[in-house]
């Protein structure tokens, strides 16, 4: 096999990753209203769920992405796939909320290294013509698995109840991890890259990509989205089970299915795009993400206040068309910012600072649907999305020579 193929190869093997990955963790949102029958559990401590695993999991991610700039990104993702694998598998044993909360917080320290050492994988195997669009392939597993958590939660949690959903997701990804195993090779770096990742203390690299201005603001950016990605993730299905009065499982399918099919068109659209705008002007990428951002907001408004479906619809598939332009240029802006050496180190404070953001809005959406109602936890995080792209488009406009001299 050729290494021209074989990066391909690499993106096909870690999309399935991606979907075990993000499945793992929607399907209990699709869930929620059969634990808070049974476990009598309050929006507060439904939201908390969503809370825990988003802190650890963000908290750790930094760690996870110097350990992958470190050691063997394939090394790495193995062993977070199988831990999350069987901490999925524990979570259908859980016999109250404790226990539940447990499993949620442990999830969120298996899951914390995979995300920054694969896109830093696929980030060595792929250059500046192809990166984008690998990149967003990658990314549509991640859509694929909330739009299946989506879809076989609700199905799973109305024919069979709430834990065998959690059974069957755990075995697949344990069978799917000696698959990956014996499949996935470690991209070759340069000597002097591995070794000043090898050299480099934990601090030592949070002091270097502080010093990277351009970095923080398309962090803070992210958070801010991640403030309404987080709120669509943990709350939409409630909210549509609840205004428009229909089944579990056309709530989990109607929360999922929409978003993330435009999502996967999205990304399609916008690495093709932004790979092409980079060949002539280096802020190509980050263009396409405000752009991305700024359809995303009001889309996501219309959302929050639908009262028909011929609302919400139009509103959901544009919301996930724009968040997939932003989605699939994340990693691509971070390889235009950082040293090669230190690419997982900085997607690990990305995912640090979006899921401290989005699991306060995990959180306070339960709050929010006691006073103003999910609907306007919906809108609240609509604002956000557009002053996300606000900050893209700010830095565009100061001429930020870190992006004007980008490789």
């Amino acid at each position: 096999m050729t290494s021209s193929s074989y990066r391909w190869t690499v993106v096909a093997l870690l999309w399935v990753v991606a979907l075990l990955n993000y499945l793992d963790r929607q399907v209990i949102f699709a869930v929620f209203p059969l634990l808070q029958d049974q476990m009598k559990l309050t929006s507060a401590e439904l939201g908390l769920l969503s809370t825990a695993f988003l802190w650890i999991y963000g908290v750790l991610s930094p760690l996870g992405g110097w350990l992958a700039d470190r050691f063997s990104r394939r090394a790495v993702i193995f062993v977070s796939l199988g831990v999350w694998s069987a901490v999925t598998f524990l979570t259908g044993h859980a016999r109250n909320y404790h226990e539940l909360l447990l499993a949620r917080a442990l999830m969120g320290v298996s899951e914390a290294c995979y995300l920054p050492a694969a896109l830093a994988l696929i980030a060595d195997y792929h250059g500046e013509g192809t990166r984008a669009q690998a990149t967003g392939l990658h990314q549509s597993g991640l859509y694929a698995g909330i739009a299946a958590g989506g879809i076989y939660g609700g199905w799973m949690g109305e024919h069979f109840g709430w834990r065998p959903a959690f059974f069957v997701l755990g075995a697949a990804g344990l069978a799917y991890a000696v698959v990956l195993f014996s499949l996935l090779k470690e991209a070759p770096r340069p000597a002097q890259t591995v070794a000043g990742a090898k050299g480099t203390p934990f601090l030592d690299a949070m002091q270097q990509l502080a010093a990277v201005k351009a970095f923080w603001m398309v962090t803070f950016a992210n958070a801010l989205a991640s403030i309404a990605y987080w709120c669509v993730y943990t709350w939409l299905a409630l909210f549509l089970f609840e205004r428009f009065h229909i089944s579990l499982g056309s709530a989990g399918f109607s929360s999922t299915f929409y978003i993330q099919v435009a999502s996967f068109v999205g990304i399609l659209a916008g690495g093709m795009l932004a790979d092409h705008w980079t060949k002539r002007n280096p802020r190509g990428r980050l263009w396409t993400q405000a752009i991305g951002l700024a359809v995303a907001g009001p889309f996501l408004f219309l959302v929050g206040i639908a009262g028909s479906w011929a609302i919400l619809i139009p509103g959901l598939i544009c919301f996930g068309l724009g968040r997939g332009l932003f989605d699939c240029n994340l990693m691509p802006v971070v390889c235009q910012l950082v040293p090669k050496e230190l690419r997982a180190t900085a997607y690990g404070i990305l995912n640090f600072t979006s899921c401290v953001a989005g699991g306060a809005m995990a959180a306070a959406g339960g709050v929010f649907k006691d006073s103003i109602g999910l609907g306007g936890a919906i809108q609240i995080s609509a604002v956000m999305l557009l002053i996300a792209a606000g900050c893209l488009a700010f830095l565009r406009m100061k001429g930020n020579p870190e992006l004007e001299h980008a490789r």
